[in-house]
């Protein structure tokens, strides 16, 4: 049975980076990735390491849990900088493996880590969902990178796109009896943005959204007033705001209760005062420059978070029933 869910974490996984570089297998679905090889691997995993590393610092500070577990050398996964894609966690003790289309990519799944959450942390495992194998039938969807995850209302937003397939969805709503909203969202040379979450966050009675990207007209007016329907305000960016990776923020919950808002520099130096007046509304704006990670990579904070609604256990019992849990 599924138990209602806060919107809000207080706590992220994070993933730090041994072997960043921008990956070759994903530049052909990813407008705002560099072009693969035009940076010295050497260089990018340092500015990546280091920004990372600002990221963490920075959400500490502001009173955020973190997680951070690093990345194995082997095999090669120049992404696994961003684990929201591969990993969800939710308030009824399940976790969620996803299909992600690069062959590369899928190598970021880590069982240990969740075991060493549940061993070493006191969370609460009470099954996986794993749908990995959805990927050897062409069946893909990229964590909370494909869905926008509406927690409260068991809602979830998808822009399909090579990443995010129908038939990827259809599973994921079936399993954790989620209500799907799926669209088309398009760049201005008409590709299908690759996640969702470049162009919208939803936050908790907040919605940001690039929605002249949905260039349907009845998918557009449908989600909007979801969205609207179920207590949002929404604050509209522009496709220049995007390419920045405004739509690519994050609502979390301090340790004192607080609400913030993060995001890299660069988005936030793209809001206008209007935009930014109405997002404080909602919590303190955080801030950190990740702009290597950003151009290399084609993903921002967002991507960079796995938020983890775990359940705390009593006391520690060791994993059972690899069947369907941990």
């Amino acid at each position: 049975m599924c138990v209602a869910e806060r919107q809000l974490a207080t706590t992220v996984l994070m993933i730090r980076p041994v072997a960043f570089r921008s990956n070759p297998q994903t530049a052909a679905s990813n407008q705002f990735q560099a072009d693969p090889g035009s940076v010295s691997r050497a260089v990018e995993q340092r500015a990546a390491a280091s920004q990372f590393q600002g990221l963490v610092d920075t959400l500490r500070a502001a009173g955020v849990s973190v997680v951070v577990e690093p990345d194995r050398p082997e095999p090669d996964t120049p992404d696994s900088i961003f684990p929201n894609n591969w990993v969800s966690f939710h308030a009824d003790g399940t976790v969620v493996f996803y299909p992600m289309m690069a062959p590369n990519r899928r190598a970021e799944v880590r069982p240990d880590i969740i075991e060493r959450l549940s061993r070493d942390r006191g969370y609460r495992v009470d099954r996986v969902f794993d749908l990995t194998g959805e990927a050897e039938s062409g069946h893909f969807l990229e964590g909370t990178g494909s869905l926008i995850l509406d927690r409260h209302h068991r809602v979830a937003y998808a822009a399909l796109s090579p990443r995010t397939t129908l038939e990827g969805l259809a599973e994921f709503g079936q399993r954790l009896e989620y209500e799907l909203i799926a669209f088309d969202a398009l760049d201005r040379d008409g590709h299908a943005i690759y996640h969702t979450n470049v162009m919208m966050s939803l936050g908790d009675g907040f919605a940001v959204i690039c929605d002249e990207t949905i260039r349907d007209p009845a998918q557009r007016q449908a989600v909007l007033r979801k969205l609207g329907d179920t207590g949002n305000e929404i604050i509209s960016i522009e496709e220049s705001q995007l390419g920045r990776f405004l739509g690519n923020c994050l609502q979390l919950e301090a340790a004192d209760g607080s609400r913030l808002i993060v995001m890299s520099r660069q988005a936030e130096e793209a809001l206008t005062e209007g935009q930014a007046a109405r997002l404080r509304r909602h919590g303190r704006i955080v801030s950190a420059p990740i702009h290597d990670i950003e151009r290399s990579a084609g993903g921002s904070v967002r991507c960079m978070l796995a938020e983890i609604h775990l359940p705390r256990r009593p006391e520690v019992q060791s994993p059972v029933d690899r069947g369907n849990r941990l």
